[in-house]
């Protein structure tokens, strides 16, 4: 068996250190356990690696890294950087607060320093947006951090930035995958000695200057400096880094703006690659803010604010009128945002001809409803906030639409365009100067959603994670992508469906008269279906677990009505998925 083969190979050879070697000797009697870690090479996708600590080629580890960035190496060196090449112009590297995440980040610099390409270390963890601030900042040829998000704490991944500071897009993403997939053996992957690569300049440590660069550029990201001036010190700020990197870049830039009431859940502020408290440290999931809420009904909080890990996606609670909290979907979040940011920016004259709004196929529609009310062009991409900076990229080159503010419903966001990837330390600073904002007149940012609601409609936007893991799962979503792709349910929910995109096979299929219209590459796994009345629901397994996605949109005349509907269709796709799977 080739898993076996591949598992003895470790154990004899020389490259692999003893340490590694033991862990491998204690699973000898455990053929599955040997099969997980050993039946493939840990997969480079389009972002980079994710995966489970451990030994074994399909998990990351201290060898994975090395052969990864031994092909992003290879991948730079081939690049036209203009005057300059890939080896003066450097990679900048940050890590976050996972298990192994400054051995991954250093191994990392190691490897390019071998070959020849400078690299900039920040000096303790960072966020992932101050990366991407960083790539930019000291105009560097790409960047890597190494982080796994918000997965559980046996996880740690590896992330590829491009010069622009965002994740490499189609088609470059492909040509990265294609070197690092050329690395066929451990003999292939330079090396070099840490003191060696100090002393010739190669390796580099970075921290304060780019830090304060980067609060300075968050500073001219407010709107309402007047409303921070006057609310500053009413506003009752409950915020958690969860254990993560953002506590001290938070807190600063929401005490610099002017913010004075700023509470930090003390049981979640310092990094914690276990992640204690939460065990799985996602702001997506309310279990994570109980200790916020609890600080909050101590200090009458008015905003709750959670960021993962590596701070690029921010949750938010608020308090209804009743003085109940309420948990803001991501969705919610990013509809409060972009009204917010639109509407203040129109009221004072500054909203800028040609501006436009970014967001993902699979998050709300009230989004173009909002941006078509103020004449700002809408935007859709895949997908991922690569998509949604590949598209600044375009707007930036082409001198042809003013970015303003893109998000996804996973709780990303970016106002301005300082940075390519999304950032929770911004979208805390944003969400609260609205907060302050409403509260001048007298309002909560749930009377600020229930005013977008009334004016444009309810939305009712829900995403549903079905967990499949293992390889009976892995085959369990491949059978729904399938029979969902191949054979689209004529109707759910007794709606009938009349679309069908499949941005796998880049085709849009109109379901009552069969016309087939072609979709714009790249191409994802993702089949998206519309409704006769206008709801939505998308199907899509995830890049980064064990899961498969499915995202639901409806809009009726009152929220029940459309979490009613909601809960109909999501009960309908359901029973055609338990068919599939049984």
């Amino acid at each position: 068996m080739d898993y076996i083969k591949a598992y003895e190979s470790w154990l004899k050879d020389e490259y692999i250190d003893d340490e590694t070697k033991e862990e491998l000797i204690k699973i000898k009697d455990n053929d599955n356990e040997i099969k997980e870690r050993f039946m493939k090479e840990l997969e480079f996708g389009t972002g980079g690696l994710r995966g489970v600590v451990g030994a074994g080629t399909n998990r990351i580890n201290v060898y994975t890294v090395r052969k990864a960035t031994q092909g992003l190496a290879n991948f730079l060196l081939k690049q036209d950087f203009g005057l300059e090449n890939a080896k003066d112009k450097g990679v900048t590297l940050a890590y976050d607060s996972r298990k192994m995440s400054v051995e991954f980040a250093k191994e990392a610099a190691l490897v390019l320093n071998a070959n020849g390409i400078k690299t900039y270390l920040f000096e303790s963890l960072r966020p992932t947006p101050v990366l991407s601030f960083a790539v930019r900042y000291l105009k560097c040829a790409g960047g890597i951090v190494i982080t796994a998000s918000h997965n559980p704490p046996e996880y740690n991944g590896y992330k590829v930035y491009g010069d622009d500071g965002g994740q490499i897009p189609y088609p470059k993403d492909n040509e990265v995958i294609k070197e690092v997939n050329a690395i066929k053996s451990f003999s292939d992957v330079k090396s070099i000695q840490e003191e060696e690569a100090k002393e010739s300049g190669l390796f580099n440590i970075i921290g304060e200057e780019v830090d304060s660069a980067y609060i300075k550029t968050l500073k001219k990201q407010i709107i309402n400096p007047e409303i921070i001036e006057a609310y500053g010190d009413k506003l009752n700020i409950i915020y958690t880094p969860l254990h993560g990197t953002g506590n001290l870049p938070v807190t600063r830039i929401l005490s610099e703006a002017g913010f004075k009431n700023i509470y930090t859940v003390k049981e979640q502020a310092e990094p914690d690659g276990n992640f204690t408290t939460v065990g799985y440290p996602n702001p997506e999931d309310p279990k994570v803010f109980k200790l916020a809420i609890a600080l909050s009904d101590k200090m009458n909080g008015d905003i709750i604010i959670a960021t993962d890990p590596d701070a690029d996606r921010a949750g938010i609670v608020c308090k209804k009128n009743n003085g109940e909290y309420m948990f803001l979907t991501g969705n919610m979040i990013g509809n409060l945002l972009t009204d917010y940011i639109i509407s203040q920016m129109n009221e004072k004259g500054i909203l800028p001809e040609n501006s436009a709004v970014i967001s993902t196929i699979v998050s709300s529609r009230l989004t173009k409803a909002i941006a078509d009310f103020y004449g700002v062009h809408y935007f859709d991409v895949l997908t991922g906030f690569k998509y949604i900076g590949k598209k600044i990229r375009e707007f930036e080159e082409n001198n042809s639409y003013h970015y303003l503010f893109g998000f996804e419903e996973s709780y990303g966001y970016l106002k301005g365009d300082y940075a390519r990837d999304k950032d929770g330390v911004e979208a805390a600073l944003i969400a609260c100067e609205m907060a302050a904002f409403y509260k001048s007149k007298g309002m909560t940012l749930y009377d600020a959603l229930e005013n977008i609601y009334k004016k444009y409609g309810y939305y009712f936007d829900k995403v549903h994670s079905i967990t499949l893991k293992g390889l009976e799962g892995l085959d369990n979503i491949n059978k729904i992508m399938e029979v969902f792709r191949k054979d689209p349910p004529e109707e759910i929910s007794e709606i009938k469906t009349i679309s069908l995109k499949d941005y796998k096979l880049l085709k849009e299929y109109n379901l009552s008269n069969k016309a087939i219209e072609e979709i714009e590459p790249p191409a994802s796994n993702v089949l998206y279906f519309t409704l006769e009345d206008g709801s939505w629901f998308c199907i899509r397994p995830s890049g980064t677990e064990p899961k498969i996605k499915l995202y639901i949109g409806v809009k009726s005349h009152t929220m029940e009505k459309s979490m009613e509907k909601s809960e109909k269709l999501f009960n309908s796709i359901m029973e055609k998925i338990n068919k599939i799977i049984k």
